[in-house]
């Protein structure tokens, strides 16, 4: 049996295989991100899931694409923690980036990138993988993702730059009690996925000024740091995957349209694709 997984800070898309290649089953745990997530905890989170227990020792390969995955230290971190559940099995780790441009690219040269609850993009020459710089994640970088947005409106609210109408129902939705965030941001596992968690009332009010504001200015950033110092002509296909991109797909062609650069393509969730490009590509 072959897994195949496309793994974020929030959530992980587990796909089964038998050797021909036939899809058994799928699954869906909580995200695997090595970054962030302690050891133990990335254990639990796979043992939890009956589906991929019920055949850890009928499993013979995975490959596991991941954010997080990106630096040798958390690679060998989740590697140990897989191969003590699927001790049958050949592990391969990559970063989710790879898995962005299977997905998307194939084996097309473009630029692509990853808007969810982080953010990311690479040049892909048709073989490999270039990067502008290693990702710093939540805190530094991470420009136009899910915890970008949701630390930029639990500052507005704080700071009452929100609108009153939109700052009512924020309230009516979240826990916006000082300590609280204070607890999950300093003290919990996992403060870059609480701040994403805020991120999905842009969904519902994205038509609101001030959300089409607030979603203009991270993806200008994202422009200008992810995407423009690749210096690549206007005809390189970009392609973006996650649920920022998907949401807000005119905001995101209009910003593109001001650089005279246009959208390839939007890519939600980039497991079917992934397990498209793994059938014909990967023996």
């Amino acid at each position: 049996m072959i897994l195949i997984a496309d793994g974020g800070s929030t959530k992980a898309d587990w796909i089964a295989l038998d050797k021909n290649k036939n899809e058994i089953f799928r699954a869906r745990t909580l995200g695997l991100n090595p970054a962030v997530v302690p050891e133990e905890e990335l254990r639990n989170r796979i043992i939890n899931m009956f589906q991929l227990i019920n055949v850890k020792d009928e499993v013979e390969e995975i490959h596991f694409y991941g954010a997080g995955c990106g630096t040798p230290k958390p690679v060998q971190i989740l590697h140990n923690v897989m191969k003590s559940i699927f001790s049958n099995a050949t592990i391969n780790i990559a970063e989710d980036m790879l898995a962005a441009v299977y997905a998307a690219a194939g084996t097309t040269p473009s630029i692509v990138c990853i808007l969810g609850t982080g953010s990311n993009s690479c040049y892909f020459n048709g073989s490999e993988i270039e990067m502008l710089t290693a990702s710093l994640g939540y805190s530094i970088m991470d420009e136009a993702s899910g915890n970008y947005f949701g630390r930029l409106l639990i500052r507005d609210y704080y700071y009452n730059k929100m609108p009153k109408t939109i700052s009512k129902k924020f309230e009516n939705e979240f826990n916006l009690d000082a300590d609280y965030i204070k607890q999950h941001l300093y003290r919990e596992p996992n403060p870059n996925m609480f701040l994403a968690s805020f991120a999905k009332f842009m969904f519902e009010f994205k038509n609101e000024k001030y959300i089409k504001k607030l979603i203009k200015k991270g993806f200008q950033e994202f422009f200008k740091y992810r995407i423009l110092p690749y210096k690549k002509d206007t005809d390189t296909p970009i392609y973006f995957i996650g649920s920022i991109a998907y949401y807000f797909k005119e905001t995101l062609e209009k910003v593109a349209n001001k650089h005279n650069l246009s959208v390839t393509g939007i890519i939600q969730r980039p497991i079917d694709n992934l397990l498209e490009f793994h059938k014909k590509n990967i023996n």
